[in-house]
């Protein structure tokens, strides 16, 4: 094993956020202030469209919304840097 083989193994034990972005949307204040419980915010992004996915907020891949017995999970769909061609 090199040195810059055994460097790259400790950075796999750190740390990142990962987070799934369905959507965004601009609000005034008051607009925010004024939810509630039953509240609808309509986002950006349409029902088919696939979800970001981002580490330490970096696009890293795109993917969609799966259910796995009472969880919601994430099916990595395409990678940041690929496109989809030959995806139909």
């Amino acid at each position: 094993m090199t040195l810059h083989t055994r460097g790259f193994d400790l950075l796999k034990e750190v740390d990142v956020r990962l987070t799934v972005e369905l959507g965004r949307t601009d609000m005034k204040l008051k607009d925010v202030l004024a939810l509630g419980e039953d509240s609808v915010v309509m986002l950006d992004r349409l029902t088919d469209e696939l979800l970001d996915v981002m580490v330490n907020g970096k696009l890293i891949a795109r993917g969609e919304i799966v259910a796995e017995g009472s969880r919601f999970g994430l099916r990595i769909v395409e990678l940041a840097g690929q496109t989809s061609e030959g995806a139909a």
